[in-house]
């Protein structure tokens, strides 16, 4: 996995962050970053890419300890942060999700995973504990991930006579890029993969009405067209079923307390008695 990430490191901000469609995608996750994380609080960062949220966050005054398995995305990340100069708020180290739970680093109040990360963990179900274990009751996670219907893709590629790429989110084992297997989990396998340490409190749209980012040449041809979608999904990102049918959607998790998983188990086992 870390050869695939380092293989990319170079020229991922050119291809999606730098472009009109990525920075309109990422702004939207922003925003909501910037609703559950307040100035001062401490956010664990996990696939932190090149840096772009770990500096934004840090702009703001939020102290990141920003995760990524790729060297290379750790060493451009670092280089980005120092040229921010929140260095004294952000801190990058290499980590993979897996390796979660050889992390010491206190706990965390809130946790972000940005554009498809979760998309490369085999078992989603085996990092819900090391993740709630470093989250205080109360706290959200933000999980931006690839979802598996996509009426725009399906258009994309069947225009251009690729079936193939049109439905590959639809596969059950997924597919292959550069020798790594992605997975297209829906919003409910994210969410039961998750409980009872955490419920989801918000479900949203990042890239539903708004094109795919590979449709680039498009949008610099249509800058107001690509703004009034923008507005459009900003405005009803939240509305089904626009989240289930969008690029990547983002979920809102809060770590439950103790008492309140041990509730809620004794609501489904009264619902479901023999535990089915």
């Amino acid at each position: 996995m870390n050869a695939a990430f380092d293989s990319r490191a170079a020229s991922y901000d050119h291809g999606f962050t730098g472009t009109t469609i990525g920075r309109l995608m990422r702004q939207a996750v922003w925003r909501r970053c910037d609703a559950r994380f307040p100035t001062g609080s401490r956010v664990l960062e996990m696939n932190c890419g090149t840096g772009e949220d770990a500096v934004h966050l840090g702009k703001r005054g939020v102290r990141v300890f920003a995760t990524d398995i790729a060297t290379s995305m750790v060493e451009i990340a670092s280089q980005k942060i120092a040229q921010a100069e929140v260095g004294n708020l952000v801190t990058v180290a290499q980590l993979a999700w897996e390796q979660l739970d050889l992390l010491e680093e206190g706990l965390f109040d809130g946790a972000l995973s940005n554009f498809g990360g979760l998309n490369c963990v085999a078992h989603i179900e085996s990092v819900k504990q090391p993740l709630a274990k470093r989250l205080r009751p109360g706290a959200i996670a933000l999980l931006c991930v690839m979802g598996p219907l996509t009426p725009w893709e399906w258009i994309w590629y069947l225009l251009r006579k690729q079936p193939g790429k049109a439905f590959r989110r639809l596969k059950p084992e997924g597919t292959t890029w550069s020798g790594l297997r992605i997975r297209y989990p829906s919003i409910r396998a994210i969410r039961r993969a998750f409980a009872p340490e955490f419920r989801a409190v918000r479900i949203s749209a990042i890239g539903a009405i708004l094109p795919p980012p590979y449709a680039e040449r498009w949008a610099r041809r249509h800058p107001a067209m690509l703004k009034r979608l923008d507005r459009w999904e900003r405005r009803m990102e939240t509305v089904p079923p626009l989240p289930w049918l969008a690029d990547h959607y983002l979920l809102e998790l809060e770590r439950v307390a103790a008492v309140d998983q041990f509730e809620r188990l004794k609501d489904r086992k009264r619902a479901d008695p023999t535990g089915e």
